[in-house]
C-alpha cells in the first residue's frame, strides 16, 4: 500500500478542504491541519503556493497518481491541441479509476483503483486490471459477473452522495457504464473548485 493510500483521510485537512465531499471527511469535524502545528495561524499564501496547492488538490484528489505519473499526464496535456488546462482534464476523467468512480461502481477513487486491481473491470469485453489504463469516448466499463453481487458495489451504486454526470451513460441494473464523450472542466462535478490553469502556471515556471 501507498504512502498516499493509507494517508488519504489527512489530505482534506492538509489542504484544508473537504476533497471528495465525503461526510466521512476529518475536515468536518476538526477544520484545521494536522499534527501539533495545525492550528497556527496561517501567513498570506504566496502565488507560489497557491499553485502549489491547486496541483496537490488535484493530484490527490484522483487518488494514487504519483508525482511522476502526473508529470507525464501534464506533458502530454501539452503536446495535444487546445487549452492545456482542459486537455489535462479530460485526460484524468479518461483514467479507468475515473470512469469507475463516476459511475458509482464504488464510493471512493480509493476503492475503484483497488477494485480495478483485483480483475473486476472489462473494458469491450476484455478484464483491464490497469487503473490507469486510458478510456476512449465509446468505450463500455462493464463490472464483471463475479463483483455484481457484492455488497459495497450495491451499495455505491444505490448512494445518493453525488450524481453521475451526464458524459457517462451508466446501467446500474446492468452495472455497464458508456463513455460519451470526453469532457471538458466545467462537466465535472468536482465537490470543491479545481484550477488546473495555476497547475499549468506551476509547471511552466
Amino acid at each position: 500500500m501507498t504512502k498516499r493510500a493509507s494517508a488519504k483521510h489527512k489530505i482534506d485537512r492538509r489542504l484544508g478542504e473537504n476533497l471528495w465531499g465525503r461526510p466521512k471527511s476529518p475536515l468536518n469535524k476538526r477544520e484545521y491541519g494536522p499534527g501539533q502545528h495545525g492550528q497556527r495561524r496561517r501567513g498570506k499564501t504566496s502565488d507560489f503556493g497557491t499553485q502549489l496547492k491547486a496541483k496537490q488538490k488535484l493530484k490527490g484528489y484522483y487518488g494514487n497518481i504519483t508525482e511522476r505519473q502526473f508529470r507525464l499526464i501534464y506533458a502530454e496535456a501539452t503536446r495535444l491541441r487546445g487549452d492545456t488546462s482542459e486537455n489535462l482534464i479530460g485526460l484524468l476523467e479518461r483514467r479507468l479509476d475515473a470512469v469507475v468512480y463516476r459511475a458509482k461502481f464504488v464510493a471512493t477513487p480509493f476503492a475503484a483503483r483497488q477494485f480495478i486491481s483485483h480483475g473486476h473491470i472489462s473494458v469491450n469485453g476484455r478484464r483491464v486490471n490497469i487503473p490507469s489504463y486510458r478510456c476512449r469516448a465509446g468505450d463500455v466499463i462493464e463490472v464483471r459477473e463475479k463483483a455484481k453481487p457484492l455488497a459495497f458495489v450495491l451499495e455505491a451504486t444505490q448512494s445518493a452522495e453525488r450524481d453521475v454526470p451526464d458524459y457517462l451513460e451508466v446501467d446500474h441494473g446492468k452495472l455497464t457504464a458508456r463513455l460519451s464523450r470526453i469532457p471538458q472542466l466545467s462537466d465535472v462535478p468536482y465537490p470543491v473548485v479545481m484550477e488546473p490553469n495555476l497547475v499549468v502556471e506551476f509547471y511552466s515556471r
